[in-house]
């Protein structure tokens, strides 16, 4: 995971700063006199993938402003073009080229569900736009896809399953049944858990995958095996508020095993929803904690306010609309990497573009801040993936409680491919 490092000069730091002010203090003069910049974000607005898309796009608009306010990108004018794939992966390519080649986006900015992005990427690919996800799954530091496509917003599947596997077989339990979405994005979680807990001498005695489009669970419940110590879960798409009402309903108030979800199970729905005290002391991942800990960084209240968001994870115009947190800010978080590597290549163009994925190559510490309120971050720049903390919560009272944060190293893995040695 180690590249190179690219230092700021003392000079630079005060050349960009001074940039920044003049910017800051004339942006009239700077819209008038600079195209804008066009970033082109394929968006799940509609399709199993829409409450997701909805807070992308919320939070992607928020982070578009503060970019605008600060002088923009390198002085430019920054415009997001939002296209709907209808979370579709036949849909995908024709979104990627419809925002490169009719709307003229200089880069576009990929989706979350992991069989979207990957049946898109090859169109990015073969139109050299580079394409950055704000997915999951280990598609892109797999080496299945191309150097045109990056993922500088959030860690992947294999990462975080690294890093949590030992709290899960200390904490919880050995022995392990699965129930995740028939895709490549469940099917990284069954792989790399699998393996993961057999690392702590634990073992995966069921796995239960289940189509992304299902609508009810009951029939997949009696799979669970009786000695079950821990159930993991992760679930997504509109019905997952069903599936874990119905997960509750399968167990009653008999005994039951360890419940340990993916929030993906949850996301965007409140955890004190009638139907799901049965989650009480149960444990779920999270990348950004919705409910925000006692603890927090400095930057977590801008960024909360920012996005409309109050610190019990709804929205501050509607309680009962809540974020899907752990998620959203991965957009935020890379339309700032796109503005470091603008800059780092002095991009003026579409012609630029190899210039543009060769400065985010070089990109390695990435520093909590404003810019990534999630945490600080590494980029591994020949997988083209980012590495950074992991959360794990309990359910206290109804609400998400953080009982554990990983290190950035514990979710270290060995690299599968090196995209720099490959050609544009």
């Amino acid at each position: 995971m180690t590249n190179t490092l690219l230092h700021p000069t003392r000079r630079g730091l005060l050349m960009a700063g001074g940039a920044g002010l003049l910017t800051a203090a004339l942006p009239g003069y700077v819209g008038a006199q600079a195209a804008p910049i066009k970033i082109g974000f394929q968006l799940h607005r509609t399709g199993i993938g829409a409450s997701y898309g909805r807070w992308y796009e919320r939070t992607a608009q928020a982070a578009l402003k503060l970019i605008n306010d600060g002088g923009g990108i390198a002085g430019r004018p920054v415009e997001i073009l939002f296209e709907d794939d209808g979370t579709d992966p036949k849909r995908g390519p024709e979104v990627v080229d419809k925002l490169t080649q009719s709307d003229g986006s200089d880069v576009v900015m990929g989706t979350l569900f992991s069989n979207v992005v990957i049946a898109s990427a090859p169109r990015a690919g073969e139109l050299k736009v580079p394409y950055l996800v704000c997915s999951e799954g280990y598609h892109v530091a797999s080496g299945i896809l191309n150097r045109w496509t990056m993922q500088p917003g959030i860690t992947d599947v294999r990462s975080q399953i690294t890093a949590m596997a030992p709290w899960v077989s200390a904490n919880l339990g050995k022995k392990v049944a699965m129930i995740f979405p028939d895709f490549a994005f469940g099917h990284d979680h069954r792989d790399f858990f699998t393996a993961a807990m057999a690392a702590q001498g634990g073992e995966v005695i069921a796995q239960i995958a289940i189509p992304p489009t299902e609508t009810s669970f009951t029939r997949y419940l009696p799979q669970i095996p009786a000695e079950t110590e821990v159930l993991y879960h992760v679930m997504v798409g509109p019905a997952v508020l069903t599936f874990v009402k119905e997960l509750g309903e399968f167990y009653g108030t008999g005994a039951k095993p360890q419940f340990f979800g993916f929030i993906d199970s949850l996301e965007a729905v409140d955890t004190a929803t009638p139907g799901l005290e049965f989650l009480e002391g149960s444990h779920f991942w999270e990348a950004h904690n919705r409910v925000k800990p006692a603890d927090a960084g400095e930057h977590e209240d801008a960024y909360r306010a920012a996005v409309g968001v109050d610190d019990n994870g709804a929205s501050v115009s509607d309680a009962a609309d809540i974020a899907t947190y752990s998620h959203m800010f991965s957009t935020w978080e890379t339309l700032f990497a796109i503005k470091a590597g603008m800059e780092a290549s002095g991009y003026t163009g579409p012609a630029d573009r190899q210039k543009f994925v060769e400065a985010m190559e070089a990109m390695t510490d990435l520093p909590y801040g404003i810019e990534r309120p999630q945490g600080a971050k590494v980029f591994n720049g020949k997988t083209h993936q980012v590495f950074g903390t992991q959360n794990i919560s309990q359910v206290q009272g109804g609400k998400l409680v953080r009982v554990h944060q990983t290190s950035m190293a514990d979710g270290a893995y060995g690299d599968a491919v090196d995209y720099t040695t490959m050609a544009f």
